[in-house]
């Protein structure tokens, strides 16, 4: 029977190549092969296995994630040393804000919001934290981190039964109501409108009537008599600058009206160098013309180192109040409000109302002549949100 094992010389000519106990190495020193007798042995796997180590990957510890990386922590930084501005203005996401309000340092700085205060509108007179580059200098960009606490809150809605509100402006303690006597005819009820959100957002009204030599504004005035509004009338060439002015510095101001009433003009005169675009009345429609299209805060100054500060806005024909609670409209209407104390609980103002204390005043005469068109314009606005 044959040696399965072989017998052939090994590659060195001293011995036998094989797989058996007998066999010899290639060396000619001893066996090599799978016998037990074999000096080497595949399975040995000795330094290999130390080798093999540096790619043992049982310790690493792999995230969720499935896209590979690190989840987004919640928890965002201070801002400790932000510091804190007045926003001037804002164009298409950009923000001019100014920093270091009435000191040497005081500088424009464009800025632009941080993505987690991407839905929450920053509006002209907010006061906001900033970081970054805060130098203002050309082609730098701060960034908005934060919106400070506001004081006051101005708001509109497109129409009545919009509840979406529309912030107008922030943290202004007065509103100027600017209308004309005439060129556009005055609307008392837009005025109206006015004075409800000016009450229900906590800011203090004013009136200016403008071109009044055009016609005489008294008859429109005698609509507000109760509610010891400060007036001024104004005409072409008598604008009452100084008066208004006494009046608007210390505050920030928000001047709102009508298109075409001389609002932007009037604005110009008190802030020398503001710049802001007028335009006139169409002689068909007897309408006013949008030339404004943005707000912008700008300073106002009496000559004797104090100033205050003017927001303009764009003029509109409308004024929604969709947002407004109802408490807040009588509480514009102050000659009515003291009457409506007399008033049964829950008593609504309207036509149908019984026992309302507010008509039976219209209709003993104790309100005077203007006492029935006060009631009117009430009662207009209440029915508005009543449907």
């Amino acid at each position: 029977m044959t040696d399965r094992t072989g017998t052939g010389r090994g590659a060195s000519g001293s011995g036998s190549e094989g797989f058996g106990p007998e066999s010899t190495g290639s060396d000619g020193t001893g066996a090599e092969g799978f016998g037990p007798e074999s000096s080497g042995s595949w399975w040995d796997d000795g330094d290999e296995d130390e080798e093999l180590d540096r790619y043992d990957e049982s310790s690493i510890r792999s995230r969720p994630n499935p896209k590979g990386n690190r989840p987004r922590t919640k928890t965002r930084p201070g801002h400790t040393d932000a510091e804190i501005a007045r926003v001037l203005g804002v164009d298409r996401g950009r923000y001019t804000i100014l920093l270091d309000e009435d000191t040497d340092r005081e500088r424009q700085v464009t800025a632009a919001r941080a993505s987690e205060l991407r839905r929450n509108p920053i509006v002209t007179g907010d006061r906001v934290a900033v970081v970054g580059d805060t130098t203002g200098e050309e082609g730098t960009l701060a960034r908005i981190v934060r919106v400070e606490p506001r004081t006051t809150l101005l708001r509109r809605s497109a129409d009545d039964t919009d509840e979406v509100e529309r912030i107008v402006v922030a943290n202004a303690d007065q509103m100027l109501i600017v209308v004309a006597a005439a060129n556009p005819e005055p609307r008392t009820r837009l005025v109206d409108r006015y004075l409800v959100a000016a009450y229900d957002a906590g800011i203090e009204p004013m009136l200016c009537v403008t071109k009044t030599d055009l016609a005489d504004p008294e008859p429109f005035l005698a609509n507000f008599a109760g509610l010891g509004l400060p007036v001024f009338t104004s005409r072409e060439d008598d604008i009452p600058l100084r008066e208004i002015a006494a009046a608007l510095v210390g505050h920030d101001t928000v001047v709102v009206g009508h298109s075409g009433v001389g609002k932007s003009t009037l604005v110009n005169a008190l802030v020398p160098g503001a710049r802001r675009a007028t335009g006139h009345v169409n002689v068909v429609t007897g309408r006013g013309r949008h030339t404004s299209s943005s707000t912008v805060s700008l300073r106002i100054e009496d000559g004797a180192g104090h100033h205050g500060w003017v927001i303009d806005t764009p003029g509109v024909r409308s004024f929604g109040l969709g947002h407004v609670n109802t408490d807040s409209i009588l509480k514009s209407f102050t000659d009515l409000a003291a009457i409506a104390e007399d008033c049964p609980r829950g008593c609504t103002h309207l036509p149908d109302a019984p026992d309302c204390a507010i008509i039976e005043a219209v209709e003993e005469g104790r309100l005077g002549e203007t006492g029935r068109a006060r009631l009117d314009s009430l009662q207009r606005l209440l029915t508005t949100f009543a449907r």
